[in-house]
């Protein structure tokens, strides 16, 4: 089947019954197939789906099953004053539609054998009339000569894999598909966008692609509110990067926001340094780091299912991420970090970015980075402390640098370079205001101390020094916390081929060195102008 982008056959192949029957259940469950990605067909509720290629099609079809029927044909047969005389045009469709938005077990399919859509009916357990013979059937079979004939197809057909070009298990590839089909749907009715950087603009589109109507970028606010007035549909915003009255002004058009942000393991580079995101989050709720209001994130984390499967697969992406040493951030992975003291407990505090849209609506009132680190030192007097600044404020693109002899008033030690992940191998314990890295601290089973409301807190896994929202009030294991937060509510994009992929893509090119960066030359004038910057300070 082509939707599976298959490519090569293999003859003496042969899958047990069981099998085809595990593999058709699985290919209706993702619907997947044909042109899945295609807008759901304007005509519903037709007992009967014909394909047409030529007019002299129209005399093969059975005249009890035309009356109720869709007619699908080519934009040339519309044209066709023949064709309008004996179909009633508004059953006609001459673009491509997604077939399981016509396709039930109750529809008849009228086609010609080797019609990809006759390999669908006969999944979907349709009635399928053939007009010619073809590679899934000749006219007269069966609905179990055909539903062989496509287990036969399937049998013989190897998928390959798109991120590594190599032969890959046919479930694991319906499972990609069904992934793609459910990140067009969640990014339906998004027709503008509005607060996106030009450097980052060409992943968004990807991300938040949808088969229905381009995404439009917009620099004035009012021209996208406009636009997406006009289309029914809604915004896509980068929170910080819009204006606050902009919420109000798009409720008073009826237009809703859909606010992005970048994702938890998100590049080898920081964003400053306009590196543009592998990864980001998408919530029609609120947004993460917010915890004054319910978040897509919070909701799957207080109500939402985490069946074996995806813990087993949330395990494994955790221990991959800890042998590679990944972060949310590259580094230099070959940085040498000082000794530890011997026989102290080690804290790290994480500086912060004071200005940061999850410092201000997550850190309860606190925002100021040596406040921190002063209340980390009263709660850990006798442990040696390490503070690391955020690399977005060492860089100088950011406010919240502590001189060092302020921080060092309350730090053993300020260290900087290196990754986080090697830096979170080395000490026992991490205090943060909002900060991802306690997030990683936690996947490497580190006790974590929360002065404000990170989305992680208030699910039993770290300590909360801050008030926690009463939504929070489930107990949760770091595997359900991991599935949530790493595979479920996030989207990724594969540096290599830019396609949407899995998490595990994205690790595997990180791992390798093969997540690369498209926009290397700006983000070395970037660094450049950091460093003047910080020099003029």
């Amino acid at each position: 089947m082509a939707v599976i982008d298959t490519t090569s056959a293999l003859s003496e192949r042969v899958l047990a019954p069981g099998a085809i029957e595990s593999l058709f259940a699985a290919i209706r469950a993702a619907r997947v197939g044909g042109a899945f990605w295609a807008p759901a067909s304007a005509v519903q509720g037709a007992a009967t789906i014909v394909r047409l290629r030529t007019r002299e099609d129209i005399d093969s079809v059975p005249a009890a099953l035309a009356p109720a029927a869709l007619w699908s044909m080519p934009a040339a047969l519309v044209r066709d004053a023949a064709v309008h005389a004996r179909v009633d045009a508004a059953r006609i469709v001459a673009t491509e539609i997604d077939p399981w938005s016509v396709l039930d077990r109750a529809t008849t399919l009228v086609a010609h054998g080797d019609d990809e859509w006759v390999a669908l009916a006969a999944i979907a357990g349709c009635a399928v009339h053939l007009l010619t013979a073809g590679r899934f059937g000749a006219p007269g079979d069966d609905a179990a000569t055909l539903e062989a004939r496509v287990a036969s197809d399937l049998a013989q057909t190897a998928c390959l894999d798109p991120f590594t070009g190599q032969t890959a298990d046919s479930g694991a590839m319906i499972a990609w598909l069904c992934d793609l089909r459910q990140s067009f749907a969640a990014n339906h009715g998004l027709v503008a966008a509005c607060g996106f950087s030009w450097w980052k603009r060409l992943e968004i589109a990807r991300f938040l692609w949808t088969p229905a109507h381009p995404l439009r970028f917009f620099w004035s606010e009012q021209r996208a509110i406009a636009h997406a007035a006009r289309m029914g549909g809604a915004i896509a915003v980068w929170p910080s990067r819009v204006s606050a009255g902009l919420a109000a002004a798009a409720a008073a058009r009826g237009v809703a926001l859909v606010r992005v942000e970048d994702g938890f393991v998100r590049s080898v580079g920081l964003g400053s340094n306009l590196v543009p995101p592998s990864s980001i989050a998408i919530d029609r709720r609120g947004i993460h780091y917010d915890p004054t209001r319910a978040s897509d994130l919070e909701v799957l984390l207080a109500e939402g299912e985490f069946p074996p499967a995806l813990l087993e697969r949330a395990q494994r992406l955790s221990a991959t991420i800890l042998a590679a040493g990944i972060s949310k951030y590259g580094g230099d992975a070959a940085h040498s970090f000082p000794e530890r003291a011997v026989g102290k407990r080690l804290v790290l505090v994480a500086g912060q970015v004071e200005d940061d849209q999850s410092v201000l609506l997550g850190g309860a009132g606190l925002t100021s980075n040596l406040e921190v680190l002063r209340r980390a030192r009263v709660l850990e007097p006798d442990a040696e402390i390490w503070f690391r600044p955020h690399p977005d404020v060492d860089a100088g693109h950011r406010k919240g640098a502590v001189r060092d002899d302020d921080a060092l008033a309350h730090a053993d030690r300020i260290v900087r370079g290196g990754t986080m992940a090697r830096l979170l191998d080395l000490v026992d314990a991490v205090h943060v205001l909002t900060s991802l890295t306690g997030f990683e601290a936690l996947l490497r089973g580190r006790a974590v101390t929360c002065h404000g409301v990170p989305f992680y807190a208030g699910w039993g896994l770290t300590r909360d020094l801050a008030p926690i929202p009463d939504r929070r009030g489930r107990r949760l294991g770091l595997a359900e916390l991991v599935a949530a937060v790493l595979i479920v509510y996030p989207r990724y994009l594969d540096p290599v081929t830019g396609l949407p992929c899995p998490p595990e893509v994205l690790i595997a090119r990180m791992a390798s060195g093969n997540a690369t960066n498209r926009l290397a030359w700006v983000t070395k004038l970037k660094q450049v102008q950091g460093r003047l910057t910080m020099g003029w300070l």
